[in-house]
């Protein structure tokens, strides 16, 4: 199987379908998403997770909420959308694809409606009923994962111009295939290096305390033929000085207007490592992953997470004693100054990132 025939979510024959990524690397299942409740698990519980898969997610998942509403008062299935709207939006705060992809879509039957006329009373004259409003959620959901997909190429592209064939690449947590619609975003270049004979030799932290990177990057990268060392998440700094390293690529939930970027927690750490080391460390984030109403990595809302996850979830027995205090937060903020580069699917972008990440939007 290719990586790329992976997809961490599928609509097909009129069912959703997420591939439980807590599953991996043991199974490969696919769960049949029926309620808006099964979406804000999976995204809850991470069987679908990295930000443009979420987005994804929460878009299908927002047309799944409506697709067998039975009236035909466009003034409730409004309603009905957008309480589903507000209840998915809650699932992870963090991720700015989330609300994003949940705004896009109530903006496009927002705008839908006011082309029709707007009020209720109207649909008929104007053919705007529920039947047509499902096919344009539909599509715009459709339109978000298509549009994903050619970003992470696009990224993909960009990012190899970075690279070198015959590299040391270490990368953090997984910003893979199953992260996104497809191709992934700082392991695109990856792939597409692995296409075209770069040879790269890829080093994979193991990311606590979920361990994507052990249990999904080290998977999908083993799975595409690409040579990957797996390393504990204390290792970053030795590979680095043994000089196995020649850049770090990293993905990204949220980015601030001045270049601030959250990723898996961890990510800030590989940045001090790679800054003192001298080697670059480059940030992949999608534009619609930049969220320039946030001023800065401050500002960003940090999910906490069950500390079991840390002493207890991989083990037969707890690896801490019963009642022991944790803190454990999903993300961390690498600040600007520490990232040589932010890749996008429009184009590469350095400091000032005040200025660079703005220009995009324009």
């Amino acid at each position: 199987m290719k990586v790329f025939e992976i997809a961490p979510v599928k609509y097909i024959d009129n069912k959703m379908l997420v591939l439980d990524q807590t599953r991996l690397p043991g199974e490969e299942i696919y769960e049949e998403m029926h309620t808006k409740e099964d979406v804000w698990e999976a995204i809850y519980k991470l069987k679908v997770r990295g930000a443009p898969a979420i987005g994804v997610a929460a878009a299908y998942g927002l047309y799944l909420s409506v697709r067998d509403f039975q009236g035909t008062d466009i003034d409730d299935f409004a309603l009905q959308l957008k309480t589903a709207k507000d209840y998915l939006v809650t699932a992870r705060p963090t991720a700015v694809n989330l609300a994003w992809a949940l705004s896009r879509m109530w903006d496009k039957f927002v705008s839908e409606i006011h082309g029709a006329g707007a009020a209720s009373d109207k649909t008929a004259a104007t053919g705007f009923d529920v039947k047509t409003a499902k096919e344009v959620l539909f599509a715009e959901a459709e339109q978000i994962r298509k549009e994903d997909e050619a970003a992470c190429f696009a990224m993909g592209e960009y990012g190899l111009s970075l690279l070198q064939p015959g590299m040391g690449i270490l990368t953090h947590c997984n910003a893979g295939t199953i992260a996104t619609a497809k191709y992934g975003t700082c392991l695109a270049p990856i792939y597409l290096g692995q296409e075209r004979g770069y040879d790269f030799k890829v080093f994979a932290d193991e990311t606590r305390p979920l361990l994507q990177g052990a249990r999904l990057t080290s998977w999908e990268l083993c799975k595409s033929g690409i040579d990957v060392t797996l390393i504990c998440d204390n290792m970053a700094s030795i590979v680095m000085k043994n000089g196995w390293i020649d850049a770090v690529v990293v993905g990204c939930d949220r980015m601030a207007a001045n270049g601030d970027g959250a990723n898996k927690i961890g990510t800030s750490g590989v940045a001090i490592l790679a800054k003192e080391y001298g080697i670059p460390f480059y940030m992949y984030v999608p534009t619609s992953t930049i969220d320039l109403n946030t001023p800065t990595g401050e500002d960003i809302h940090i999910e906490l997470r069950d500390g079991e996850e840390i002493y207890k979830m991989w083990y037969e027995k707890p690896m801490a004693p019963e009642g022991v205090k944790t803190y454990n937060p999903s993300f961390d903020v690498t600040p600007a100054n520490n990232i040589t580069a932010v890749i996008t699917e429009k184009g590469i972008c350095r400091p000032p990132y005040e200025k660079s990440l703005a220009a995009l939007f324009k």
